[in-house]
């Protein structure tokens, strides 16, 4: 077996040991948030739907070409995520914002607005750096919300295909960065803060 494949089934064992640590983790009790959706303010609690299980997709708002790249990936596994926990994409953007920009990528996802507020500032998935993307899991007992476990997204990490990939053609970070299209390239890139550069 040569180092690569030596690499990687290490790889491969190393994640096997993460997913059976989140597995046993408890969580910790957490408040029914508020979100904002075009229906109105909904309760986290509401979040769930039929689910014990609810993934918080952390997306920065449309301006985020990374956080685009990541919401495309995730938008083709939905059918099978939804078959095992309620899947919500959240983000600072307002309903109307938030929705137009995901008929714009043909996302399917439920979309709920945390506005900047509470619920972003204390469950950040990096602890006091608020809108920061990644994913959170919570399950519900009850009417308690347990928040079990986090992750923070970026490039090279393994919840986007996309970079291991590159890996495999020997490309990184610093040879390719993603775009909102490919028609041409961008006069500036998007911060998370605007909307898609022009």
């Amino acid at each position: 077996m040569d180092e690569i494949q030596q690499t990687e089934r290490q790889i491969t064992e190393l994640i096997g040991k993460l997913n059976a640590l989140r597995k046993k983790h408890c969580g910790k009790a957490v408040h029914n948030y508020l979100f904002s959706t075009l229906d109105g303010e909904v309760p986290m609690l509401d979040l769930f739907a039929d689910h014990k299980r609810l993934l918080l997709i952390h997306n920065m708002g449309r301006g985020c070409r990374y956080c685009t790249l990541w919401a495309d990936g995730f938008n083709g596994l939905l059918p099978h995520l939804e078959s095992a926990m309620s899947v919500v994409l959240v983000s600072k953007d307002a309903p109307d914002v938030q929705r137009q920009f995901a008929n714009s990528r043909g996302w399917r996802f439920r979309l709920a607005s945390h506005g900047g507020g509470d619920y972003i500032r204390e469950q950040s998935v990096v602890p006091g750096e608020g809108n920061t993307p990644g994913a959170v899991v919570y399950e519900r007992e009850g009417d308690t919300i347990f928040r079990k476990n986090g992750c923070v997204f970026g490039p090279g990490d393994i919840y986007c295909a996309m970079w291991s990939l590159l890996g495999l053609a020997g490309l990184g970070e610093e040879d390719w960065t993603p775009q909102f299209s490919y028609g041409q390239s961008p006069q500036k890139l998007g911060d998370g803060d605007a909307g898609p550069a022009d």
